[in-house]
């Protein structure tokens, strides 16, 4: 894996949605729970506190192919001195189909959200630029709505709650690997003491999808350490048609 920090693709105006996501998002968390513990250890009752925020506005499969939220259910956390179940709640009035917007701005910690925004300021200005602000915002959420109800899918029956932007940031990263391919993209080599490289865009993006798929393989329903792999390859191939379908309707532009 590679870290990219700069693509050499400038812009003709200022990337106001994709800066406006990015604000969006850091704001987001900001207001969870998790944002508090930053700096310091969890107790119990904050992890339950966490827990159920997610639970009220994060898009869980069951809900979304059912159609009606879910009912009251506890969470069991182990702990040194054993196991300990969080108070159970309940959400009637949550909209499963709103949890999927909700979750695309919301972030499991710092690193998720830094990770997850890198690659939508370096990758989203350029689509936002070549798509037009709207359609631009227009297929960020499509994206994002389609790996969610991807994955749900492939495992119907979790209860496991989604959050993240990673599935409609894959959109962009597909878009991307299709209208501007040759692009050289700076990254860091972690494998080589972050030797600062500059790789062209199919083989930095191209290098991601394969090691997403690789674990939605190896994953079994796309789900590893916590990462909804399958997600990603969704709104990856999401992503990839709706570029091919734009550089097709104007090939001039291509580079």
């Amino acid at each position: 894996m590679v870290i990219p920090v700069h693509d050499d693709n400038p812009v003709r105006r200022t990337p106001v949605v994709t800066y406006a996501l990015i604000l969006a998002s850091v704001l987001v968390f900001l207001l969870e729970p998790i944002h508090q513990y930053f700096f310091g250890s969890q107790t119990v009752a904050d992890v339950c506190r966490q827990y159920v925020f997610f639970d009220k506005w994060a898009a869980i499969p069951k809900e979304l192919l059912s159609g009606h939220p879910l009912a009251a259910h506890q969470y069991v956390i182990s702990t040194d001195s054993g196991q300990i179940a969080c108070p159970a709640d309940v959400f009637p009035h949550k909209s499963p189909v709103l949890s999927v917007l909700y979750s695309m701005f919301l972030h499991a910690g710092w690193l998720h959200l830094l990770g997850n925004m890198l690659f939508l300021y370096i990758f989203g200005n350029n689509i936002e630029d070549r798509f037009g602000r709207i359609r631009f915002l227009l297929f960020y959420v499509v994206a994002g709505y389609a790996a969610v109800y991807g994955f749900s899918l492939m495992d119907p029956s979790s209860t496991t709650t989604l959050v993240g932007a990673s599935g409609a940031i894959a959109g962009v990263l597909g878009a991307y690997l299709i209208l501007y391919p040759r692009t050289r993209v700076l990254s860091l080599l972690p494998f080589l003491f972050f030797l600062p490289v500059r790789l062209p865009a199919w083989l930095v993006l191209g290098s991601w999808f394969l090691l997403q798929y690789i674990y939605a393989a190896g994953a079994g329903v796309g789900q590893g350490a916590g990462v909804a792999y399958v997600a990603h390859v969704v709104g990856f191939i999401v992503g990839m048609l709706v570029g091919y379908a734009v550089r097709v309707s104007s090939p001039a532009q291509r580079r």
